[in-house]
């Protein structure tokens, strides 16, 4: 594809008019294809996006991601068919397992078998959100007798389903409309995406990948630094993306950057995080250099990147840049 359609991940490092300004000045470029509202322990992401689509009137609405722990499918469902009618049929659902230390700590719901619940969650989802009457018996879900009581614009909401394992990524590419990538190497990326449409090459398959970014013409060194930050916080926490990272030649920086966040934070982490390592996983500097990196994402595979939002000084006049740039 070519660098003319993008989505912009706007989260946590912005304000709630922030994030709604921004989605007001996205929907006003040609270039932006959809918006996406992460969710972890901050904002919730089908109310932040429902109050998106009041402002806006043709970027989709994504969210990036919602965990399969913290809602039933037929609250999903719910979700997003009210959605879709706010937005006038623009949603994405975009799906995830989380992990077992917030699934159980945060949700009290026992971390087992992902695999299995996630296929569940999608089928149940697939019949919930066409409006009819729906039995179903899972392992993990069961459902009798539940029919949405407004009845859906469209017969099929778009589901995309994050993944890291190659266990999750075949499974995306079979009950999936869309896989959401994160942290994934170049090099690796070219992999799984060719991968990816070998499985997927008789119907419409969007991959997608959600990329730290940070854009900066006056202080290309400070979005360097902006997203060198960002990305030793997800390296620390981020239990698989840090294992993941470690086996995809990063072994390194991953052990450094983990060691140094436990006992100084994620600015003092940054310093460990190698020109390589940003050079493979972000993109970020000046906006010739961010379209240039850019380039190579779209080039190992991905047909959808999604921007996620780091700010650089201003929050406004930082997503005006980074609108500009792509």
């Amino acid at each position: 594809m070519s660098l003319e359609s993008v989505g912009y991940s706007l989260g946590p490092l912005l304000s709630t008019r922030e994030i709604l300004l921004c989605a007001n000045m996205a929907d006003q470029h040609e270039s932006v294809n959809s918006i996406w509202v992460p969710e972890s322990w901050g904002r919730e992401s089908f109310a932040t996006l429902g109050a998106m689509s009041q402002i806006t009137k043709k970027v989709r609405l994504g969210t990036s991601i919602i965990s399969i722990y913290s809602r039933t499918p037929a609250t999903v469902a719910m979700a997003a068919t009210t959605l879709d009618m706010l937005s006038d049929n623009r949603t994405i659902i975009g799906l995830g397992a989380s992990t077992a230390a917030i699934v159980e700590s945060w949700h009290g719901v026992k971390f087992s078998r992902p695999a299995t619940r996630m296929k569940e969650y999608i089928e149940c989802l697939r019949l919930l959100t066409k409006g009819e009457e729906v039995e179903y018996d899972g392992q993990f879900f069961k459902i009798n007798n539940f029919r949405i009581l407004h009845q859906p614009q469209r017969t099929q909401i778009p589901i995309f389903m994050a993944a890291v394992n190659r266990k999750m990524v075949a499974m995306a590419s079979k009950l999936a409309d869309g896989i959401l990538l994160y942290l994934r190497p170049i090099e690796e990326l070219k992999k799984t995406t060719a991968e990816l449409k070998e499985a997927t090459n008789r119907r419409s398959f969007e991959i997608a990948c959600s990329v730290i970014c940070a854009v900066s013409n006056r202080e290309p060194e400070k979005a360097r630094e902006r997203a060198a930050i960002t990305l030793a916080f997800y390296v620390a926490v981020g239990k698989y993306y840090g294992a993941f990272l470690a086996e995809n030649g990063f072994k390194t920086e991953v052990e450094q950057i983990t060691s140094e966040y436990r006992k100084l934070g994620a600015v003092s982490a940054a310093k460990f995080v190698s020109d390589r390592m940003l050079s493979s996983l972000v993109i970020c500097g000046s906006s010739e250099e961010c379209r240039k990196s850019l380039s190579k994402f779209v080039s190992a595979g991905i047909t959808l990147p999604i921007m996620q939002f780091n700010p650089v000084g201003d929050s406004e006049s930082s997503f005006k840049e980074m609108l500009s740039t792509f």
